[in-house]
């Protein structure tokens, strides 16, 4: 699969309708997320995997991931909910992990995809979870790169995730982080940017309006939207949840102890999620240690609130830490609560507020369908000192107050300040709604930053708590330049209406041990009037700056500019990577109405020059004299996994040099313990056993790897002989056909191996530019025999730097020049694009048929789908009658007690009945069936199953 490579983060079509779902489902706030004793009733009208089927299956919660095992961390979690308030909660996968490893079989692509969702249909099982959904998009190689994530999975997939919550209506969605966190695998923020995207596309009838009108689905507002984790610290024991303090104080975490007891298990839940999570054996999870038996040491698994259309537990209230906190208002009611159904939101006119500057907060709240809330009234709550006025409205009178100044007795958490303003609702008789708008205006010496505007409802039947943050801003304000992923990932959310989200990362930019770089300051004036002032950076010990300060004039309302300061590492000996090599420097922006400070980070790389040498060294695992006349660097430094015990355990050195147009590598690895000799045509699995990762991004560039050159080599195979590849990288497979004419040998030795390569820099993507060469070099270690890794170490070290180009280190090639008709620019690169179909899953299947959900599509229409009949069994062979409504294709499994014995995938040119014989691998055993699946001429999809006779 060839795809463009992303440059920058130009806003898609995929989040221009998000952004048009936003404002509709803004406008559908009041539209009921069904209660769980009615939404059984309202899915009839959505359709099944085949015309005239059952309802498809209501679900509570659904957590959206993007391969097995993503939602193995919270099954202590889905398994209390499931136990104790009989919660159905459903797992969507967007890919089944085909592009992963395998540590238990020679199994890869769709046959691993197939392992991998039995692994997780197992897995989740444990936890009371039946309903795994897959999406069936291709799972590539590890990157941590959202926008690659994105092109590669195709414009299609937030289509599906919609149609599944628009299918199963859950009340919750749960999912992953969607920001650039270092080390943050790119389908994981995707899959979460997907999730929080279909929240608001699922309730807005203008979004896939296909699958209204040609498919028979309705909008649907789920209740609430978490990600799982949370940024703060807690303790552990059976008080982790009240104890967390959210790195932003606005923010709504809830958390679930996990050290509770199941009545029905006799363990933790900790003890049975690792138990769970020791089902995925394929990822070399069978080896996961005991948690604590003290229940004591364990801790929760936390969730952040993103959104809420009803009302939820107030901050630090008892409700707030109590294991139902997440599925209060939703699916659970807490005592003096409204009624389930009870609608109540809050929506402010802006997010950046101005100190002194009023804005507007209209909340709003609706009666359940069948379910009077009687004489109704909201407060708002405010911090301290900020102004509070009620616009008119349903003949209130309006109140102009202040929230208590410094000194005042605070109220209780979720409580109304005496001096917050109030308006009454009248009479919300069942289904009936009501709203009311202030006018709020923080004082002119507001704080800076995040602050939480709360409002209370009050009702004859029960109360409720809503909130939503802002940001107090200067009217200027000034930000290091971010990372292309960081822009997009800010882009993302201004245009899918979630700003809560932004910021959650600190601003860093790389720069080379002993170099120079530019570094841009951002300054945007978010007022209505032009803006000047300057902007001053104050640099860590060991950096200089062109200049400390900078000036801007006239800066036009809304308006962005940037400020460059070149900055220098001036004292080399600094520590680089993650051994201390973060330096924060406080970046100071004045303007109209005050200052604003920040601490962004500048992060030092190692950096080294690669002599010319006067003669190709020989390619044969030893160092003879003069061959390599660089500096040797240490390639000891952990970034993953356990610390080396000593230098005997695992430690390295490399040396490298160029000739003509080759680089030379030369690296040297202390190793006490062999890991897994694979076979050579298991080299791609690298990071499973003993191998050294040698990444070149050739001009020092890219955003992802998918415009560089990695490739790896195993010092020694099963055969003997070491093998290398290209892996995650521009052209990933075998070295002699992605490489031509690299060369590779070892010599291995007790307690140690030695590795060189030879690399022809016209397989690079791209001409070297020789005065910024990305290099890293990564050693991974196996001290076992079951293909698992233990340990990675390397040059340039911060967790997950395998795929985060801008953190490997610098490397320059003095005297070397590129051949002159050598392209710069990198070629598309070619991703692999082979996943497994849910129709060639009959685990998949036989969940369709049970669920009555299509297999990962619309369902085929009734002028178009099929269904098996009837299956007969002979000597070799089930004999199968299909009754078809039109031309497809029939997906056949023979299926008992031990498995498949026997599949076949077969053309049907012509409606009718059809007769097809399946060819056994093996005698039937007990309770023999046949599951079909079928893909109609447009591509809708149906399964069905009947007994064998």
């Amino acid at each position: 699969m060839h795809i463009s490579t992303p440059t920058g983060p130009a806003p898609g079509a995929r989040a221009r309708r998000a952004a048009t779902a936003l404002a509709v489902a803004a406008a559908l706030t009041l539209v009921p997320a069904v209660p769980a004793a009615a939404a059984g009733a309202a899915a009839g009208a959505t359709g099944g995997a085949t015309a005239g089927a059952a309802p498809p299956v209501d679900l509570d919660a659904l957590f959206i991931g993007a391969h097995p095992d993503d939602e193995a961390f919270t099954l202590s979690t889905l398994g209390q909910w499931n136990e104790d308030h009989d919660v159905r909660t459903g797992v969507v996968t967007v890919t089944r992990g085909e592009g992963g490893g395998n540590a238990v079989g020679p199994e890869e692509g769709p046959a691993l995809g197939l392992l991998r969702e039995a692994e997780e249909r197992t897995a989740v099982g444990k936890a009371g979870v039946r309903e795994v959904f897959n999406l069936d998009d291709v799972d590539f190689y590890y990157t941590v790169s959202a926008p690659l994530t994105d092109q590669v999975w195709g414009g299609d997939t937030l289509e599906k995730v919609v149609r599944l919550v628009r299918l199963t209506r859950p009340e919750i969605l749960l999912t992953m982080d969607p920001a650039p966190t270092p080390g943050n695998h790119g389908n994981h923020q995707e899959a979460a940017r997907l999730a929080i995207e279909a929240f608001h596309a699922a309730a807005d009838p203008e979004a896939f309006p296909e699958q209204l009108r040609e498919e028979g689905l309705r909008p649907f507002a789920p209740a609430r939207l978490l990600t799982g984790g949370a940024r703060g610290t807690s303790r552990t024991g059976p008080d982790c949840a009240s104890t967390f303090r959210p790195a932003n104080a606005a923010q709504n975490v809830f958390g679930v102890w996990s050290g509770r007891t199941s009545p029905s298990r006799g363990r933790t839940w900790a003890a049975v999620e690792r138990e769970a999570q020791r089902v995925y054996a394929s990822q070399g999870w069978a080896g996961f240690p005991d948690v604590p038996s003290d229940p004591a040491q364990l801790g929760c698994d936390f969730f952040t609130q993103v959104d809420a259309r009803v009302p939820f537990p107030a901050p630090d209230s008892p409700a707030a830490a109590a294991p139902t906190a997440v599925l209060d208002g939703a699916l659970t009611r807490a005592s003096g609560t409204a009624p389930l159904g009870t609608l109540f939101g809050l929506r402010t006119s802006e997010f950046d507020v101005r100190p002194g500057t009023p804005f507007t907060v209209e909340v709003s709240a609706k009666a359940p369908p069948r379910e009077p809330l009687g004489r109704s009234s909201v407060a708002l709550r405010v911090p301290e000192g900020w102004q509070v006025s009620t616009a008119p409205s349903s003949g209130t009178t309006p109140k102009s107050t202040t929230s208590p100044s410094s000194g005042t007795t605070s109220p209780a958490p979720g409580a109304v300040s005496p001096g917050s303003g109030s308006a009454d609702l009248g009479r919300l008789a069942a289904g009936r709604s009501g709203s009311a708008t202030f006018e709020v205006t923080p004082p002119p010496g507001a704080a800076l930053g995040r602050a939480r505007i709360a409002a209370t409802l009050t009702t004859e039947r029960g109360g409720g708590y809503t909130d939503r943050q802002v940001e107090v801003v200067r009217s200027v304000r000034g930000a290091q330049q971010p990372l292309p992923q960081v822009a997009q990932y800010e882009q993302w959310t201004a245009e899918t209406g979630v700003p809560q989200l932004r910021g959650l990362l600190t601003p860093v930019l790389t720069l080379p041990s002993g170099g120079t770089r530019q570094v841009g300051v951002q300054v945007t004036n978010v007022s209505d009037a032009p803006a000047s002032g300057t902007v001053r950076v104050d640099l860590p010990p060991g950096f200089t700056a062109d200049r400390t300060q900078a000036p801007y004039t006239g800066l036009a309302a809304g308006a962005t500019t940037t400020l460059p300061f070149t900055v220098t590492n001036s004292d080399p000996t600094l520590k680089t990577s993650n051994e201390g090599g973060d330096y924060t420097y406080t970046l100071t922006t004045t303007g109209p109405d005050g200052t604003t400070t920040s601490r962004p980070a500048l992060e030092l790389v190692p950096a080294t020059t690669v002599p010319q040498a006067p003669a190709a060294p020989a390619v044969d695992g030893a160092e003879s004299d003069g061959e390599y006349g660089g500096p040797a660097l240490d390639i000891s430094r952990l970034w993953e996994g356990t610390a080396c015990s000593s230098a005997a355990d695992c430690s390295g050195t490399a040396k490298l040099t160029w000739h003509d147009d080759t680089l030379y590598v030369l690296v040297h690895v202390r190793d006490d313990v062999p890991g897994t000799r694979l076979a050579a045509s298991d080299c791609k699995r690298h990071w499973r056993t003993d191998s050294v990762e040698i990444t070149l991004d050739p001009r020092g560039t890219s955003e992802n790897t998918s415009t560089t050159f990695k490739t790896a080599v195993l010092p020694a195979t099963a055969e003997g002989p070491p093998c290398h590849l290209r892996d995650a990288d521009n052209r990933q497979g075998p070295g002699e056909e992605t490489a031509p004419g690299m060369r590779v040998a070892s010599n291995v030795s007790a307690g140690a191996y030695t590795v060189e390569l030879s690399i022809p820099l016209a397989v690079l993507p791209g001409a070297v530019d020789p005065a910024h060469l990305g290099l890293n070099l990564l050693v991974y270690d196996s001290d076992t025999q079951d293909r698992t890794g233990q340990t990675r170490i390397g040059w340039s070290t911060w967790g997950g730097v395998q795929g985060d180009p801008y953190r490997w280190g610098l490397a320059t090639l003095p005297a070397y020049q590129p051949p002159p008709d050598r392209p710069t620019t990198p070629p598309d690169p070619i991703i692999p694009d082979t996943a497994l179909s849910s129709l060639d899953s009959p685990q998949s299947l036989e969940q369709s048929v049970r669920v009555h959900v299509p297999p990962s599509g619309p369902a085929s229409p009734p002028s178009q789908t099929a269904r098996a009949i009837s299956a007969t069994a002979g000597h070799e062979a089930v004999r199968v009658t299909l009754r078809a409504a039109s031309r497809g294709q029939a997906h056949l499994f023979v299926r008992d007690d031990r498995g498949t014995a026997g599949s076949r995938v077969v053309p049907i040119p012509t409606k009718g009945t059809t007769t097809v014989t399946v060819p056994l691998t093996r005698p039937l055993g007990t309770r023999p069936t046949v599951v079909a699946g079928w893909q109609s001429p447009d591509g809708g999809t149906a399964a069905s199953q009947v007994p064998v006779r």
